[in-house]
């Protein structure tokens, strides 16, 4: 394989952009977030950096996420933000402009699906393929999906969660809620506000997610220190919270997608609900690493669930061998 041009998978996420360069595997995950001046529109930082922005800067300084829910809301920003990307990954030395595969949640429509094309191709692409997520999902998760039989991938990324039956290389049933990681970043700030009146960040949640968080009761009990506002006196306050006060607080959200799940399966036609039974249920994306959810799923629908081997960039993997895929290459 020649140097001239490169292959290269993008999982255009909302919370973070993975990109897969084939031969070399994941080189790139930053999040999907700008900081740019209010005033001027100019962009001061991309990815990490602007992430390390958020809810701390100056008045004229905003960190925005371009897109929302899987879906872009900012459609310069995008284009901006994935070319810097792509440049950072590659490096400007390419002579011939790169083949980009990217994934999109399933729900997204042909418009959706079309603002990102443009954008890819704006950022540099020589041609562009679009791939949905659960597809991609399967891949990376080491599924051989061109078999005649149905497997089903749960991945929960920052916006959105998609579930999907996949059989034949195509997807059977699937569908994409808009429930995912920041929603339960959104109930733990919820939850805190009315059950303790103490005001946290959107960065503290998601710590508190990642360190006590879980959806099904954790063994042993865990606790972490957050700080936040006291509402009442209006003043900084530290306090200690457990991880049984986070199951209740995730509760609501972590329903909705096992409510999507079995609602998934009772579309799925019977032949390939016998395969799903007997070889499980598999779940990708960063939600995925929430305590206990496979744990929480397996117990609602009586199918033995399991999380992939790195949820984190099984979409990011997959979109990059899904062009492998297509031309019927197995050189890896």
């Amino acid at each position: 394989m020649s140097m001239l041009s490169t292959d290269i998978g993008i999982d255009l996420g909302t919370a973070s952009v993975l990109v897969y360069i084939r031969g070399k595997g994941v080189v790139l995950k930053e999040p999907s977030v700008v900081a740019i001046d209010r005033e001027t529109k100019e962009i001061k930082a991309i990815g990490e950096e602007a992430r390390l922005m958020i809810g701390r800067t100056p008045g004229n300084i905003v960190a925005i996420r371009p897109l929302r829910q899987g879906v872009i809301s900012d459609y310069t920003m995008t284009e901006k933000m994935m070319k810097y990307f792509i440049e950072k990954a590659v490096g400007k030395k390419t002579l011939r402009k790169p083949r980009i595969s990217v994934c999109i949640p399933s729900g997204a429509t042909e418009v959706e699906k079309k603002a990102v094309e443009d954008a890819t191709y704006q950022a540099g692409a020589r041609e562009v393929m679009i791939i949905e997520e659960p597809v991609a999902a399967a891949i990376g998760a080491g599924i051989d999906i061109s078999k005649p039989c149905g497997n089903m991938i749960v991945d929960i990324g920052g916006g959105t969660t998609d579930i999907a039956v996949i059989s034949l290389g195509g997807t059977v049933v699937s569908t994409s809620v808009k429930v995912a990681g920041d929603d339960f970043d959104d109930a733990i700030v919820r939850y805190m506000r009315k059950k303790h009146n103490l005001l946290i960040g959107e960065r503290t949640a998601e710590d508190m997610k990642i360190n006590i968080g879980c959806v099904y009761r954790r063994p042993e009990l865990v606790t972490m220190e957050v700080r936040g506002r006291n509402l009442v006196t209006g003043l900084p306050k530290t306090m200690e919270v457990t991880s049984d006060e986070m199951l209740e607080a995730l509760q609501e959200p972590a329903m909705t997608i096992v409510d999507a799940v079995r609602n998934v399966l009772e579309k799925t036609p019977p032949e390939l609900s016998a395969d799903i039974f007997d070889r499980g249920i598999v779940m990708t994306g960063g939600g995925s690493l929430l305590h206990g959810f496979e744990a929480l799923i397996e117990e609602k629908t009586g199918i033995s669930t399991a999380v992939a081997e790195d949820p984190m960039t099984a979409v990011a993997i997959g979109t990059g061998k899904f062009v492998e895929f297509l031309n019927g290459e197995h050189d890896e």
